[in-house]
């Protein structure tokens, strides 16, 4: 069972760090749109439309927040009330993870992956394209990483539950999560 939740951290880590590359680009692209309109007043830059520079800005947001979410949960920089969680035991922490993920995160992602299957295959079956003319052409894509942000994020938590089950059986004495300031 450990290797099956190393596996899937590695996964998602690697995801995380390629993802987060995705940040910079997009505060280039921005600053990218920005010179284009303001300084040069063109609606092309590089013999691009300039609205394939904005709409890579959005889906390199929609593309960090849908990859970056498992990332954020493998490292603890989740959003928590961490009021009580801090204060209690390490078995009650250990508790709250496996049971927090087992009946909230899996399935608020089984409800999301649900109610976006049939637009994401709707979008592929016409190659949805942006609504924008001279926009990008892929939309069907990024409306594809909600399914794959529903996988990453249930493989994170199948892999929290291992770990804090693994140390509530005592077969593991890993702590909860690595001390990392990375994020």
């Amino acid at each position: 069972m450990k290797q099956i939740a190393a596996a899937i951290d590695a996964v998602n880590d690697l995801t995380g760090r390629v993802i987060c590359w995705g940040i910079l680009l997009m505060v280039i692209l921005q600053f990218a749109v920005v010179i284009a309109r303001y300084v040069f007043s063109t609606s092309t830059l590089f013999g691009i439309p300039a609205v394939w520079f904005q709409e890579g800005v959005v889906y390199l947001h929609g593309m960090t927040i849908l990859l970056g979410t498992a990332y954020a949960m493998l490292w603890n920089k989740n959003v928590r009330v961490d009021i009580l969680y801090d204060k209690a035991s390490p078995r009650v922490q250990d508790l709250t993870e496996f049971f927090g993920s087992l009946l909230f995160v899996l399935p608020l992602c089984l409800v999301i992956g649900w109610s976006a299957l049939p637009n994401v295959v709707g979008a592929w079956a016409v190659k949805e394209g942006s609504l924008e003319p001279n926009g990008i052409p892929f939309r069907y894509v990024l409306k594809a990483l909600s399914i794959v942000f529903c996988v990453l994020v249930s493989a994170q938590a199948l892999s929290t539950m291992i770990k804090a089950f693994l140390r509530l059986t005592g077969r593991s004495s890993d702590p909860i999560y690595e001390v990392s300031d990375e994020l």
